[in-house]
């Protein structure tokens, strides 16, 4: 069984009028985690997404986006950034999502973003090995520059091209144990595979944790925080969870 290190952030949620309130401060690495400064939402969660070049970083985060999938996408350049609200359990979910460049050359601009984020998505081309034995090096990269209860998440992208496969799921189950890592699913963009689902079991996780920090036991209802994330496997046919 996966698990997660315990750790928490603390939103600041907004009333009618919203006075102007000085920022929140738990002793935690950053000060702004998860503050709604306006009455447009409830949470505010800044995602960074990571991973070795030409993984299909950039076509996950423009479907989450707009639906759409493009075939064509150039390198990014440095960080490219996204926005969508989420309506989750009647709250409004702001997410920011970071799209980073898998190249070396960018490494000391993309380092930078990781000290704002509250959780971190490490994306993998499951028909390319060698993405996957990177992982090791993200999970570092986020471990040194990322504040302490960073939530990561792990996705093997193009599951569409499961006969092209490089990566068992099982091995992506192992490593995710190992690393104490939220969730492991294997998503698509191209045939619109757990896109959405990976955004929102994050937010999800985000919420909860954010509850647990204030002591809001409401908060949370149906949103029971669970160290057994969700395991999803793609294929020719549907696979049972990874109890790892």
């Amino acid at each position: 069984m996966l698990t997660c290190a315990p750790g928490s952030l603390v939103p600041t949620q907004m009333s009618s009028p919203p006075p102007r309130s000085p920022p929140v401060t738990t002793g935690m690495p950053f000060s702004s985690l998860a503050r709604a400064e306006d009455e447009n939402f409830d949470f505010l969660f800044k995602v960074i997404l990571v991973g070795d070049s030409n993984v299909g970083k950039t076509c996950v985060v423009q479907h989450f986006q707009s639906g759409i999938f493009r075939d064509t996408q150039h390198n990014t350049v440095g960080v490219d950034f996204t926005v969508r609200s989420l309506h989750i359990d009647g709250k409004r979910v702001k997410m920011q999502v970071w799209d980073t460049a898998g190249q070396e050359r960018f490494r000391t601009i993309t380092q930078s973003y990781y000290r704002s984020a509250h959780a971190a998505i490490i994306a993998y081309d499951l028909t390319r090995r060698s993405t996957f034995e990177s992982i090791p090096h993200w999970i570092q990269e986020v471990e040194r520059y990322g504040a302490a209860n960073l939530v990561v998440m792990l996705i093997g992208n193009k599951a569409d091209l499961w006969q092209q496969r490089r990566v068992l799921f099982e091995d992506a189950c192992t490593l995710a144990e190992k690393h104490g890592l939220l969730a492991v699913l294997e998503t698509s963009a191209k045939e619109s595979r757990n896109v959405d689902e990976v955004f929102v079991l994050m937010a999800k996780e985000l919420m909860a944790r954010n509850s647990l920090a204030l002591g809001s036991e409401g908060a949370l209802g149906s949103l029971a925080l669970d160290s057994s994330p969700v395991l999803v496997g793609q294929g020719p046919r549907a696979k049972a969870p990874c109890h790892c």
